[in-house]
């Protein structure tokens, strides 16, 4: 039976009209047959004027156990500049394909805030030849507060662009909204990604 090649490990950054945004993809199995897999999606923001109240760190760090057909349990931590540090767990959904990624995660946090954070992340990459393709990306986070029924931080990032091998260009929107005050924030420019294997 063939082995399914490795994901590639994704570095974007992307150039916004309000602040420098940085995001790092990681998702590897612990050996080729494995069905423990780690997985990261580490985000930075920093303001352009270096305000340290705008800028905002996301580091989920997540260990998973594949059940099968894409579906599996993951444990880890969720580091962030908003809620701080807490153990996670919860049920996840992978699908990849060559044209198609989909991420699903719930994350229930064992916090004070008793948190739970939807997160998605999709992927659609046809190819137009063998040298260009389209790039698109949706991905979005919903993270609520159960214990003080507030929303903590939501976000939608969008991207459409060109891709040529293992790089990848183009339009990107991430609009956000956080805090009890519904506090809204958007950012449009462009983006660069590179993809490691």
């Amino acid at each position: 039976m063939a082995q399914k090649p490795e994901p590639p490990i994704p570095v974007e950054a992307f150039f916004g009209n309000e602040a420098l945004y940085f995001q790092l993809v990681v998702k590897k199995k612990f050996t080729p047959n494995s069905r423990l897999n780690f997985f990261t999606v580490a985000t930075y923001t920093a303001d352009y004027e270096n305000n340290k109240e705008e800028n905002s760190i996301v580091m989920p760090v997540q260990v998973s156990y594949d059940i099968g057909k894409g579906f599996g349990l993951m444990v880890g931590t969720d580091i962030n500049s908003i809620s701080g540090f807490s153990a996670i767990v919860g049920p996840q959904f992978n699908y990849a394909s060559k044209d198609w990624l989909i991420v699903n995660v719930a994350s229930f946090f064992l916090n004070e805030d008793q948190d739970f954070k939807l997160f998605g992340l999709y992927e659609y990459k046809p190819a137009f030849n063998e040298h260009w393709g389209l790039y698109t990306r949706l991905q979005y986070v919903y993270n609520q507060s159960w214990k003080l029924g507030t929303n903590n931080h939501r976000y939608l990032y969008l991207r459409a662009g060109l891709k040529r091998k293992q790089f990848i260009f183009g339009l990107a929107a991430n609009l956000e909204q956080s805090g009890p005050f519904k506090e809204e924030g958007a950012n449009y420019g462009l983006f660069v990604r590179l993809e490691f294997r």
